[in-house]
């Protein structure tokens, strides 16, 4: 019976490892095509678009070239957007997860009505705020700066969220002991409960990097100089009246994968524990 039951068991791991591998391809099809587009020439791209076909004869790295010459500000753009999102995902990791954690541990008057304006703040979209943000940036004299670019999102509702769920789901007792033991209520935040939120951290950096990378805009308001503009900015001006640089702006893009793609991998072993956990407790 259990000879019977473990066969049964492996042709359903079979199968759906087959099943999953069959949806991995199709996930990353578009990939392959992108990849490959970034290798042809732009009338080509024009006149069929994003395909699988190969022709050895149209592929080459003039694409790639061109970027690494550096005339078209490519690398200006990607270091940009680079300081801005490693700035700001660490900023927003550091105060939104403290705010989360002190909407879930600590008790104080107003703290559900707090928690309830985060929720609205979810719900509200930028361009609705954007008027009174542009002025505030204006004010703070934060126009044309990286600065501005994201310091008014480094305390997130969706963070805030997130952390408070999952920090409820956490025993407390290990906080009593540290209060036992004598230790601050910062210490118990930065030495006890960051460890234990790790896993949270790793979800959260990467939507927010993701955010933040992919960011369009808010900084397209912000940051006029071409000196100050971020990739996807950069990007758009390759599509002009005057030319439509598709093969350039294709073979950008694939290099501007990279980066998520790194921080990706680097977090993903908590990404789905984080994302579990934090989507169901409290």
């Amino acid at each position: 019976m259990q000879t019977t039951r473990h066969v049964r068991n492996n042709k359903y791991s079979v199968l759906l490892l087959l099943l999953f591998s069959l949806f991995s391809v199709f996930a990353l099809l578009p990939l392959f095509a992108i990849a490959l587009a970034s290798f042809k020439p732009s009338t080509e791209l024009l006149r069929f678009g994003l395909n699988l076909k190969v022709q050895a004869d149209l592929l080459s790295f003039k694409n790639y070239a061109f970027i690494f010459s550096g005339e078209s500000g490519y690398f200006t753009w990607y270091k940009n957007s680079i300081i801005i999102t490693v700035v700001y995902t660490a900023l927003c990791m550091i105060f939104s997860s403290m705010v989360g954690y002190g909407l879930a541990v600590y008790r104080f008057k107003l703290r559900n009505a707090i928690f309830g304006l985060v929720l609205i703040v979810m719900m509200v979209p930028l361009e609705i705020i954007m008027l009174p943000m542009y002025q505030m940036a204006i004010k703070l004299k934060m126009m044309n700066t990286l600065w501005g670019a994201f310091v008014p999102f480094i305390v997130a509702p969706l963070p805030i969220f997130f952390f408070r769920q999952y920090v409820i789901g956490l025993p407390k007792d290990y906080l009593d002991a540290g209060r036992v033991d004598g230790c601050t209520e910062y210490g118990l935040f930065f030495k006890i409960m960051m460890p234990l939120m790790a896993p949270a951290f790793s979800s959260m950096i990467i939507l927010q990097a993701l955010f933040s990378w992919n960011n369009f805009l808010w900084p397209l308001i912000v940051l006029k100089s071409g000196d100050k503009l971020t990739l996807p900015i950069g990007l758009s001006t390759l599509l002009t009246p005057y030319g439509n640089n598709y093969d350039v702006l294709i073979a950008g893009s694939v290099l501007a994968i990279v980066p998520i793609l790194i921080v990706f991998i680097f977090f993903q072993r908590y990404f789905i524990e984080g994302m579990t956990a934090g989507g169901v407790k409290g």
